[in-house]
């Protein structure tokens, strides 16, 4: 092979491992579920063992892991209507969650590891309670209600306290 058809091959062996690195990175790691609304303070999607600082308006996936810092808190709201509120030193996967506009069927499953976390259920939850769960390390919550807060191994300042401390505006709470 001539030395020029080599510095070819070599140039577009490495031009198109660049292409295809740039393409694999910007891909999206699940399908977006919901969107984080209102961030306070430090918090962070933890995906595959990757830490990443979140913004208002970030995608939220599937098995996404959602994490807040000492003075954290995180609002999301999901593509049913359903929000979350996460308070402090909250440690929380979105286990499952999936969800058909149109017949309105799915399932959603939260496993709160730490911290406390408000729920404002939305549509599936109305029209398919027995679907949606919150899972604590020592129980499982079938939700009747619409509105709760759930603590699991709690921080030293409950949500409901911190809600009323740092959120001046809580119509930003309700959907």
């Amino acid at each position: 092979m001539s030395a020029f058809r080599l510095r070819h091959l070599a140039t577009t062996l490495v031009l198109s491992g660049g292409l295809a690195l740039g393409c694999a990175s910007a891909e999206p790691t699940g399908q977006r579920v919901g969107t984080f609304k209102q961030i306070e303070g430090e918090v962070w999607l933890v995906r595959d063992g990757v830490r990443a600082p979140v913004r208002s308006g970030d995608p939220v996936t599937e098995a996404g892991r959602i994490q807040t810092g000492p003075g954290g808190a995180a609002s999301v709201i999901l593509k049913d209507g359903t929000v979350l509120t996460a308070g402090p030193e909250t440690v929380m996967d979105l286990s499952r969650f999936q969800y058909d506009s149109t017949t309105q069927e799915g399932n959603f499953l939260l496993d709160l590891l730490q911290g406390s976390v408000r729920v404002v259920t939305g549509l599936l939850a109305k029209v398919n309670p027995e679907r949606f769960k919150v899972q604590t390390p020592t129980s499982v919550v079938g939700v009747r209600g619409t509105d709760f807060i759930v603590e699991a191994n709690p921080p030293i300042e409950p949500l409901h306290v911190y809600l009323r401390k740092h959120y001046k505006d809580h119509s930003r709470l309700r959907r």
